[in-house]
């Protein structure tokens, strides 16, 4: 449908209602504008945020008590939609945690037992929610395992798939191809355009198990940081504002800040532009 919409022109001359009839799309949704969370529901994933950093096992109860403990009523069905809107689900054991799932896309995961010992040998990619002083956004980050080097990142205001692979590019474009891009069962990963292109670039791919905590441990790791360093301290007014300080945090984080899990060293150090 919103590919149909862009074809609609205000030039020319034919009118929009006449565009319309011709696309068979309803001339109402051209001027349709969702409307935003309220403040009270931005505040709630505000605070949701920032417990799951700490309590990635608690579903929608348990933040429902949460929020209760800090003077917020709101049921379950709306404590639920939000964490679905952040993209946020608790990790805990699955029945045949063993098994794969039911959609061809899933793949296996490769990276148990492997030793990483190179940059762009293993790459590790997700998406996180951002708060913002009004609103919210989304954080799309790959990071080196070996080096824990961020290669590319980018904001959007959507969980589409697209924006997802636009960052991969980009980071192949700078960096060069990884042998194996690991991921979780989310939604931008398990379709046809994430394997397609992904296997196209003859790079690996590897998924997290359902209910692993510990699969993706280092973009999570990544998420906390800069969560805790700079997103809860400096709410973004804007998508720029927070592009920006974003970008300004990130070449921090890879050129300046020694890293605990390498040794104490900036990952610019162990990183090697091979692109």
């Amino acid at each position: 449908m919103k590919q149909l919409q862009g074809y609609i022109s205000e030039k020319g001359g034919i009118s929009i209602r006449s565009q319309c009839d011709l696309l068979g799309i309803n001339r109402s949704m051209l001027y349709y504008r969702p409307v935003g969370e309220t403040q009270e529901n931005l505040s709630y994933m505000r605070l949701m945020d920032e417990h799951f950093l700490d309590h990635p096992t608690h579903g929608v109860l348990q933040m429902q008590d949460f929020l209760l403990l800090c003077g917020f009523v709101a049921n379950h069905k709306r404590v639920r939609r939000l964490l679905r809107l952040m993209g946020i689900m608790a990790i805990y054991p699955k029945r045949n945690l063993s098994k794969l799932g039911h959609s061809k896309y899933i793949r296996p995961y490769l990276l148990k037992g492997l030793k990483i010992i190179r940059a762009n040998q293993v790459w590790a990619i997700d998406i996180t929610y951002i708060p913002m002083a009004k609103g919210f956004m989304y954080l799309t980050a790959i990071i080196d395992v070996y080096s824990r080097y961020i290669v590319g990142w980018g904001v959007s205001n959507s969980l589409a798939a697209e924006n997802t692979l636009d960052v991969l590019k980009q980071a192949i474009g700078e960096h060069g191809q990884p042998e194996i891009v690991n991921s979780d069962q989310g939604s931008q990963f398990t379709c046809q355009l994430w394997t397609e292109y992904v296997g196209n670039a003859k790079t690996a791919i590897s998924m997290d198990s359902k209910g692993r905590a510990l699969d993706n441990i280092y973009i999570e790791r990544f998420w906390r940081t800069v969560k805790q360093d700079y997103v809860y301290l400096q709410p973004a007014t804007s998508g720029i504002e927070l592009y920006k300080g974003l970008k300004g945090f990130i070449g921090y984080y890879n050129n300046k800040k020694p890293h605990q899990g390498i040794g104490r060293v900036v990952p610019a150090s162990l990183y090697k532009h091979v692109a």
